[in-house]
């Protein structure tokens, strides 16, 4: 596997200190720095247009007992997802995973996450996973990946694009052993997105025997991007892209 000699900056849900993130003009503003890539986070509407939002509920829009799942996608495109921001923010409605590959795909490197939840039947799940794949098309080395939380979703990722790169993401209370274990009983795994939390020499060291892609998520203050930039992680996902880029390039 051809690793990368330099950490990659990839803007968090755009830049979403900036901007409302996962809409247009957060990606747009991170794309002002010098970024390498883009991570966002896909959902399905009610009537399963795949569309981008990373939050279980809709507290950001007044919705607090609401899911993005009990509205059509017509209904969420009405609804101002910046309102949070303040009152002087445009309105933008959300945004559509197939809007969002159209208009980036091109422009930078793309780490999209399916979001599949509890709640929803395992038909959803599939469905989200094929309608990501199909809409990203053939993978081309790894411009576009995926990634998910959900390693029954990744699975069945595998089973419909058996060469696209996939990439596993942990969470803070999983242990080097479950990472292994998740190496060794999924081999075709890409990589494994990492919380900064969990990143040390004896994870790294792990991933790198394997040969797999190691990203790290969410790296925001100076020790935080300075662990993961020491450790030579692939992938640094950040808040601050700017933050991280400025202490990559010093």
């Amino acid at each position: 596997m051809n690793l990368h000699k330099q950490s990659l900056i990839f803007a968090h849900r755009g830049a979403n200190k900036e901007a409302a993130e996962n809409t247009r003009p957060a990606f747009d503003r991170a794309l002002e720095y010098a970024i390498d890539g883009m991570e966002t986070d896909v959902q399905l509407s009610r009537d399963e247009v795949a569309v981008l939002w990373h939050d279980r509920f809709l507290n950001k829009l007044g919705l607090p007992d609401k899911h993005i799942d009990d509205f059509d996608y017509a209904q969420l495109r009405a609804m101002n997802f910046a309102a949070h921001l303040s009152a002087e923010a445009a309105p933008e409605g959300i945004m559509s995973l197939q809007a969002f590959l159209d208009a980036y795909r091109k422009r930078c490197r793309l780490l999209i996450e399916i979001k599949n939840r509890e709640w929803e039947p395992p038909s959803r799940h599939e469905t989200k996973v094929r309608q990501t794949l199909e809409m990203i098309g053939a993978a081309r080395g790894e411009a576009i990946m995926v990634s998910s939380f959900n390693l029954a979703s990744l699975i069945y990722a595998h089973q419909c694009a058996p060469q696209f790169p996939l990439v596993y993401n942990l969470e803070p209370e999983q242990t080097p052993d479950d990472a292994r274990r998740v190496l060794i009983g999924q081999s075709f795994l890409h990589g494994l997105c990492l919380p900064i939390s969990s990143l040390d020499h004896a994870m790294v060291g792990l991933l790198r025997d394997h040969g797999k892609c190691i990203a790290v998520y969410t790296c925001n203050s100076d020790a935080e991007i300075g662990k993961a930039l020491g450790l030579g992680v692939d992938i640094l996902i950040s808040d601050v892209p700017q933050k991280a880029l400025a202490m990559r390039d010093h």
